[in-house]
């Protein structure tokens, strides 16, 4: 992947923010946003422009040595947000993803000390009453534009991490294979032992 994008937009801008997630489908756990600022006119290693793309298409170690490598580059700044089950289940999936978008933009300018010029948002969808901001929603967003994947890389991370933790602590249903996704063997515990605290039960009436 390249800078193309970003490189088009800071002609006339200065603070571009990348933003998706990860978790809009599960059964359970959170929806996790993050939001990414690759510094104007910062070169990028070349190992990790090649390396970063859409995190479905890469396996853990490959998005695990993209997040460590991350983590040493000072010219890119970023914030994670995490909107709870209970709380997807009392204002819905969509409400709580745009929520998040909105809490990960303003957290990530207040650490920056900035405002964005441009929020480009995976998706379809741009976060509402947020007017002041620009924003472009860009379909299948997290193939195309390295900010969007390299968010999408990072809020995967995070919240398989998350997942395995509820593993731990749930064993019976397998969280940490198949992170709270529809499964047939994710199901089927659900069936054998009900629900516990992580389940959105927004999700499972059809299963119940």
């Amino acid at each position: 992947m390249n800078l193309n994008f970003e490189k088009k937009l800071w002609k006339n801008s200065k603070y571009i923010f990348g933003l998706d997630e990860v978790g809009r489908g599960p059964l359970a756990g959170p929806v996790v946003v993050c939001c990414v600022c690759v510094s104007k006119d910062f070169k990028l290693p070349k190992e990790l422009l090649e390396n970063v793309d859409d995190s479905k298409k890469l396996n853990h170690k490959k998005r695990e040595l993209i997040v460590k490598e991350i983590k040493k580059i000072k010219e890119i700044n970023l914030k994670i947000v995490k909107i709870s089950e209970k709380e997807i289940d009392k204002i819905n999936i969509l409400r709580a993803t745009l929520k998040a978008f909105k809490k990960a933009v303003l957290s990530l300018e207040k650490k920056m000390q900035c405002k964005s010029d441009m929020i480009l948002i995976d998706g379809n969808k741009i976060i509402p009453d947020f007017k002041d901001h620009k924003q472009l929603a860009i379909i299948k967003g997290d193939s195309k534009i390295f900010s969007i994947a390299l968010a999408s890389i990072i809020a995967k991370e995070y919240r398989d991490k998350l997942m395995i933790n509820y593993a731990k602590k749930y064993p019976k249903y397998e969280f940490d294979v198949h992170k709270g996704y529809g499964t047939k063997k994710h199901i089927e515990a659900i069936k054998k032992f009900g629900i516990c605290a992580v389940h959105r039960r927004s999700f499972l009436n059809n299963i119940l």
